[in-house]
């Protein structure tokens, strides 16, 4: 949730971060992109060090240096001052992504069901509470140098008062089983030989499922408008109904997979999430593509957290590092999946592009097996 709130409270000021620092749109793009290879970087750097010291320590680093960072876009002046608090802001994100993720993956094994999804909706509604606090605060007239400094010890505070509640790791081998599933049992082999095999299908499938979600981020508004002639406040609504499913659905996912096996989650969320681009795709009107972005919300919802659940639980003592590159996979899906509709948009209309989203998830519904848990055999 604290991880949502940062983000938010950053992006609720950008256009009074870029009208003082002298940043155009174009510039914005470039330190965006900028922000999320350091991202990738802390994702990187996190994982080993996770696996080294445990996730709970790299938790309390990361969160504090991302609350911190959050001040840095507010004090920036020009471009170049800018550009370093991005890059500053988008290593601890990055570094607590994969931290978090690995300390949830530990509290789920504990708890005995499954619970990830759950740990993403907040992230959610952590960004929902940014957002508004954000907008209240721009109403009020307060400079957002100040806010950006209340968020900022805000979060520190946050951090000192909740790290200590976490886990004790010393690695990602941990004794204490993994969730049960309803999957078919086997004789579960002593090491997993063809472990980097298994993480590079999760980060695969985590690429073409933030690929998706990316697509919806960026371009559901502007195809509602495009496509079918919508005004603006009647476009927004197309991420509206995306963005309400996508978190509802993160509330009830976890039920799903504890009744059904992540596989499940995964195979028909995949298929629910084809069923509504298809409706995007192929719809004339607009209430009907509100239910195709809805139901691509909803499909959606519940399958990045069985991927980073299948990733910490390996069984390896790198469980961290096989997050953090399936993680890095995943967020570059969420970054290519816009750019790449953006260069076809040049040959084709933007309708015909979402059939790039709809095959890629496809894929993910084919494959949908590798989130299986080890010694298991998929139903």
């Amino acid at each position: 949730m604290l991880n949502g709130f940062m983000l938010a409270m950053w992006v609720v000021h950008i256009p009074a971060i870029t009208t003082r620092t002298g940043v155009d749109p174009a510039a914005l793009g470039t330190f965006i992109v900028l922000m999320a290879t350091a991202a990738i970087v802390g994702m990187r750097v996190a994982g080993p060090l996770a696996d080294r010291f445990g996730s709970r320590t790299l938790v309390g680093a990361a969160a504090t240096i991302g609350s911190s960072a959050v001040l840095g876009p507010g004090l920036a002046t020009n471009p170049l001052t800018l550009a370093i608090a991005l890059c500053c802001f988008g290593f601890g994100n990055g570094a607590l992504d994969v931290s978090m993720n690995t300390q949830a993956v530990h509290v789920e094994r504990a708890y005995g069901r499954p619970i990830m999804a759950a740990f993403h909706a907040l992230f959610s509604g952590g960004g929902l509470l940014g957002s508004l606090i954000g907008a209240a605060t721009l109403r009020a007239g307060l400079d957002a140098r100040l806010t950006l400094s209340l968020a900022a010890g805000a979060g520190i505070v946050a951090t000192i008062a909740l790290v200590p509640c976490l886990l004790r790791d010393t690695n990602g081998a941990e004794s204490t089983p993994e969730v049960v599933e309803p999957s078919r049992a086997v004789s579960a082999p002593r090491a997993t030989p063809n472990r980097s095999r298994k993480v590079l299908a999760l980060g695969v499938i985590a690429f073409g499922i933030l690929l998706a979600e990316g697509v919806a981020n960026d371009w559901s508004t502007l195809h509602m408008r495009d496509h079918l002639g919508a005004d603006e406040a009647t476009a927004a609504l197309a991420f509206g109904a995306f963005s309400v499913t996508m978190t509802a659905g993160r509330f009830t996912a976890d039920r799903f997979s504890g009744a059904f096996g992540r596989v499940a989650v995964v195979r028909y969320g995949t298929a629910l999430a084809a069923l509504g681009l298809t409706l995007v795709m192929a719809s004339p009107w607009i209430a009907l593509t509100l239910l195709g972005w809805a139901l691509t919300g909803l499909g959606l919802s519940g399958v990045v957290p069985q991927i980073f659940t299948a990733a910490g639980n390996l069984g390896s003592a790198t469980a961290a590092t096989d997050m953090s590159k399936v993680f890095g996979l995943g967020y570059f899906g969420l970054l290519a999946g816009p750019a790449v509709l953006g260069w076809l948009t040049l040959v084709i209309p933007l309708t015909a592009t979402m059939a790039v989203p709809l095959v890629v998830v496809l894929l993910c519904c084919w494959q949908a097996g590798a989130v299986a848990p080890t010694g298991t055999v998929p139903d």
